[in-house]
């Protein structure tokens, strides 16, 4: 972390030192959230949305083959009767 001294103009306005810009990838454009406390003021970027919505995440995953039972869905894990999950084996003998 790189720590710089800067010098409020009579505009309000500051700027940030290039070298801090390129550590924390700012770039022209980046939005800052400033935020107030007792101690002092602190910036933080606002993350940036990937413009993607739920809907657009709907069959990413692809499933090759038959669809599986509920059976086989749950059969990894086995809920006992204390409510803890145990791994079950998958044994055929029985």
């Amino acid at each position: 972390m790189s720590t710089a001294t800067i010098t409020l103009s009579s505009k309000g306005q500051v700027v940030i030192p290039k070298e801090i810009r390129d550590e924390l990838h700012w770039r022209a454009g980046t939005r800052i959230t400033l935020v107030s406390s007792a101690s002092g003021v602190m910036l933080k970027a606002v993350p940036q949305k990937t413009g993607r919505k739920f809907e657009d995440l709907i069959g990413m995953l692809k499933h090759q083959g038959q669809p599986l039972s509920i059976e086989e869905l749950c059969a990894p894990v086995d809920y006992s009767a204390d409510g803890e999950v145990t791994e079950s084996r998958n044994d055929d003998s029985a």
